[in-house]
């Protein structure tokens, strides 16, 4: 595997759509022998994909670098509205995504765009 490599999603934000992200992820780093990192990346990816069909605007355009020292994944959105973490009420079903993607990750962001934002983890290689 010659690095750095790039993969790239597009999908409509609909209910199946974090599934699919999910699964895109976890396969593309399964088969590149990052298999350590492949449930927490799949994980963080559903979180992310999911608040996009749930609060955004638009389709979801994943994409997912991976080099020597890290993987990145990134789900833009069309919508300028930046992400804010909620506390969720104890038995709420939602409202602890961006809380779990911040624990779980090395790094996490927002990168506001010309369409609307990027959020993003990052996921150190060991």
């Amino acid at each position: 595997m010659e690095l750095p490599l790039s993969y790239t999603l597009f999908t409509p934000a609909v209910a199946t759509s974090p599934k699919v992200c999910r699964d895109f992820v976890r396969s593309m780093l399964e088969t590149l022998g990052l298999g350590e990192l492949a449930d927490t990346a799949a994980l963080c990816t559903s979180e992310l994909v999911t608040n996009v069909h749930r609060y955004a605007e638009g389709d979801v355009h994943l994409r997912a670098a991976i080099d020597p020292t890290r993987v990145r994944v990134a789900v833009y959105d069309g919508s300028t509205r930046l992400p804010s973490p909620r506390r969720a009420p104890a038995g709420d079903d939602g409202g602890r995504g961006l809380f779990l993607v911040t624990a779980l990750s090395d790094v996490c962001g927002v990168t506001p765009t010309e369409q609307g934002k990027g959020v993003w983890f990052q996921l150190n290689r060991r």
